[in-house]
């Protein structure tokens, strides 16, 4: 829904959700209202953790939401992290009374209809495509603003002077469902089960991904031709251009390739890993398509250093490599994360937040080509731990051993016993931190700390242009 700025005026307005986007919401509106009332809507545990400081411009509404919270407001800015399928009935109700629910990333994108934008999302590896690409554009010579989920909100950079040439812009799946806007580029890095608490079921999640570039929301679409699931679900997109499709930019095992000439490889660069091949072709589809030759561009991919808890190196000792991937959030990133790290062997802790994901496919495939260990942990590393269990059972050769234990602490304990004099410990969990941290960052410098490792600085340079 387009809602113009002029809107906000004479409407009563909400925040729902005080977060990092929420937060983000009420200082660009405050900056362009400051004589104006807002409401702020939070549960009574969320209100509880913050002091407006009796500000006579803040009303706090601190209940669960239900049919008559809404009620007085116009104009409700809804924060990502709140499903509005958990609160349908109620949102409904407040629509057909007059209430218009509106988000940040459509607040943004209504006054920016011009600009050169392009939007990322995908259920793995958007951070460093997003990150990457910035990088390509800006080797160029553009000025290039690098914003969105990857942790600057786009309402924190309205209108920043100079403006950019480029925007790019990561989106979740929760900012994605609430998508109104039309980028100059949409890309969907690939599709597989993840946030289902949040979005349902599967097939709604793969619709709200897809909403950025459906119904001709992009100018162009560019889309993972290897991945059968997102080109089921992306047939009825017109304008669109495909990577990992050999007669164009894609990926082999750790290797880019265009049609049949070789690239880069990635033993070149320091990233790791096949996924991250696909992420470079990715980005290289995406500069191209406007104008660029990524040919020109290759020591700026040499030059990119992964983003902090994305396979990061924390730390060696006795031999043993320390990696940190706590931004893994699905049984799929974990395997992805093993087959880079092999041959070497790996002891990899799993679990967190339990999300109701099916743990099956994982088990069959590290019964297929099993890591050292396995150490299972937090609200649903039981049930990854009986899932394995089933899988090696028949397993009379390079079983690999397995442990279960509660917490990130007990696990690091458990794997400085089991890891070889040459392996790796690797923090992959394959779920969210919500269960025992605060978010994905917390519990990755928690597992460097535990290594005995110093905490590495993690600002991402040049969010800004």
């Amino acid at each position: 829904m387009h809602i113009s700025l002029e809107a906000f005026v004479m409407r009563k307005v909400a925040i729902w959700g005080y977060g990092q986007e929420g937060q983000a919401a009420l200082r660009f509106l405050r900056g362009i209202f400051p004589e104006k009332k807002f409401g702020v809507i939070l549960t009574p545990a969320e209100a509880a953790s913050w002091d407006f400081g009796n500000d006579p411009l803040i009303e706090v509404v601190a209940e669960e939401v239900q049919a008559g919270t809404f009620g007085p407001y116009q104009i409700v800015v809804k924060s990502p992290g709140i499903s509005p399928y958990k609160h349908t009935r109620a949102m409904e109700w407040a629509h057909f009374r007059g209430t218009r629910f509106i988000s940040g990333t459509t607040m943004w994108f209504a006054q920016h209809r011009n600009d050169k934008t392009i939007v990322i999302t995908g259920t793995k590896g958007k951070s460093t495509t997003s990150a990457l690409t910035a990088a390509l554009l800006r080797a160029t010579g553009a000025r290039t603003v690098l914003a969105g989920n990857i942790g600057l909100p786009l309402l924190d950079v309205m209108e920043p002077q100079p403006e950019p040439d480029y925007w790019v812009i990561e989106l979740s799946s929760y900012q994605a469902a609430d998508f109104g806007g039309h980028p100059a580029i949409a890309a969907v890095l690939n599709l597989s089960p993840e946030h289902l608490d949040w979005h349902g079921d599967e097939e709604t999640y793969y619709r709200d991904k897809l909403k950025v570039c459906i119904h001709g929301n992009a100018d162009l679409a560019v889309l993972n031709g290897a991945d059968a699931r997102l080109m089921a679900h992306a047939e009825g997109i017109e304008r669109q251009v495909l990577f990992n499709d050999r007669h164009a930019w894609h990926s082999r095992g750790a290797q880019v390739w265009h049609a049949d000439e070789h690239v880069i490889d990635l033993t070149e660069t320091h990233l790791a890993g096949a996924h991250n091949a696909s992420n470079v072709a990715a980005a290289f589809t995406i500069v191209e398509a406007f104008g660029h030759d990524p040919r020109t561009l290759l020591q700026a991919v040499r030059e990119f250093k992964p983003l902090p808890h994305r396979l990061s190196h924390v730390g060696s000792s006795h031999g043993v490599t320390w990696i940190d991937d706590s931004i893994a959030t699905t049984p799929e990133a974990t395997l992805a994360a093993l087959r880079s790290l092999a041959p070497r062997p790996v002891v990899v802790l799993v679990g967190g937040f339990d999300r109701g994901l099916d743990w099956g496919e994982f088990a069959r495939q590290i019964a297929a080509e099993p890591p050292h260990a396995l150490i299972a942990m937090s609200q649903n590393g039981p049930r990854i731990h009986a899932q394995i269990e089933d899988a090696i059972g028949p397993l009379a050769e390079h079983r690999p051993a397995l442990k279960l234990v509660e917490t990130l602490e007990e696990a690091v304990a458990a794997a400085r016993h089991l890891v070889p004099a040459d392996g790796v410990v690797l923090l992959s969990p394959g779920a969210p931190s919500f269960d025992q941290f605060r978010d994905y960052a917390e519990r990755g410098r928690a597992f460097a700390q535990l290594g005995g490792f110093a905490i590495a600085d993690e600002h991402i340079e040049g969010l800004g242009s």
